[in-house]
């Protein structure tokens, strides 16, 4: 095993119609005590339903993206129910099509041969939504990447999980974490962010058949993430 893997994951939801009526009702209970009328409640169903892609229990993987460090070479895995199994090399990046579940076991495949993984907000979200989805599938993870967020105690791990939004922040210290787009602004790194796309617009474009697209918006966050990286090791690294 040897160098860091950068990771990132794009996900949607299931459609609300499609969900049992229980399920709906465990979901939007809070929903409906919280508000105060009917306007709220129309804004807080609509949220509840743009948000159900952020959960491994009603969302699910459309792409997951890779980068060698060392390299730089990029791979991005990714669903496209139009297409027939396929690979396409552009601009550096390799981009594949398959399902949720041949992503998943190459993904895991991948970690097995590095020495670290490297996120952003890994901790809260891709790691945990890879783990869950992978069971759901009867896929068992290659490495335990949620094995400890403190670096100082992940001595016992196979495979490192170094997440920047908390090394950034100092776990948390800061009052305010900041998003990965907060954080290239501020290192001065193209950001893979705009208001058209973005992780919350992930759900529309695949609704619009814009798969390849959404493939390209992972690319990216690759690469300002392995950017960022780069920043962390030079002057913050301890």
């Amino acid at each position: 095993m040897t160098g860091a893997l950068i990771i990132d994951i794009e996900t949607i939801g299931e459609k609300w119609e499609d969900i049992d009526p229980l399920s709906q009702e465990n979901l939007s209970t809070w929903t409906k005590k919280e508000a105060k009328n009917e306007t709220e409640l129309a804004f807080g169903m609509d949220a509840l339903k743009e948000g159900l892609g952020f959960s491994p229990l009603t969302g699910e993987i459309v792409a997951i993206g890779m980068m060698d460090y060392t390299t730089s070479k990029r791979a991005v895995y990714y669903q496209d129910p139009k297409s027939d199994k396929a690979e396409a090399i552009e601009d550096g990046v390799k981009y594949a099509i398959y399902s949720e579940a041949e992503m998943l076991n190459r993904f895991w495949e991948a970690v097995s041969k590095y020495d670290a993984v490297v996120t952003f907000n890994g901790y809260a979200f891709d790691v945990p939504y890879l783990i869950i989805r992978s069971a759901i599938h009867g896929i068992r993870p290659s490495a335990n990447l949620m094995i400890n967020r403190y670096l100082t105690s992940q001595y016992k791990a196979t495979v490192q999980h170094i997440d920047l939004q908390d090394q950034l922040s100092f776990y948390g210290a800061m009052r305010k974490k900041g998003s990965l787009h907060m954080w290239t602004r501020a290192f001065g790194i193209k950001s893979p962010k705009t208001a058209e796309v973005n992780g919350h617009a992930v759900a529309t474009m695949y609704e619009e058949g814009k798969y390849l697209d959404i493939a390209r918006y992972n690319a990216a966050d690759l690469t300002a993430t392995a950017e960022l990286y780069t920043k962390w090791v030079q002057f913050m690294k301890m």
